[in-house]
């Protein structure tokens, strides 16, 4: 499987189930579509109906499902993503999450403005593991 030998860092760091569904999704799809960003973004997408993306990796999530309007579908397919945040949570979800990323001021913000801080927490996270990754090649 071509797929597995190229995983993304992110998914790289998450179990093995995260990865298997990437990559078989994936393949999949680069026989459907050709090896472009549309096969890429759909393993992306199957990856977040079963996992969520908390700091540098990612985890399985409480209930499987679309994790946001963009992963909902339907006609408008415009609308923006949360970036594996799994935005139809529950908000005591998602400060547990926020707490766990050592979100500042987390217990004051609405869901949506949780949603914003998870994500710019969860790419400072990757930044910096790829930032370690480099440091020690």
């Amino acid at each position: 499987m071509p797929a597995r030998e190229n995983l993304p860092s992110t998914i790289k760091r998450s179990p093995q189930k995260a990865q298997d569904t990437y990559a078989e999704t994936l393949d999949s799809a680069i026989e459907q579509y050709g090896d472009g960003e549309r096969a890429h973004r759909t393993a992306l997408s199957s990856l977040k109906h079963s996992f969520e993306k908390v700091g540098d990796h990612w985890e399985p999530k409480e209930k499987r499902g679309p994790s946001d309007a963009q992963a909902e579908g339907g006609v408008d397919t415009n609308r923006p993503t949360a970036g594996g945040v799994d935005a139809n949570a529950s908000k005591s979800h998602l400060l547990a999450i926020a707490k766990r990323l050592d979100v500042t001021g987390r217990s004051k913000m609405t869901k949506d403005e949780l949603v914003d801080a998870i994500q710019k927490a969860n790419a400072n996270a990757s930044r910096k593991a790829l930032d370690k990754e480099r440091d020690r090649k």
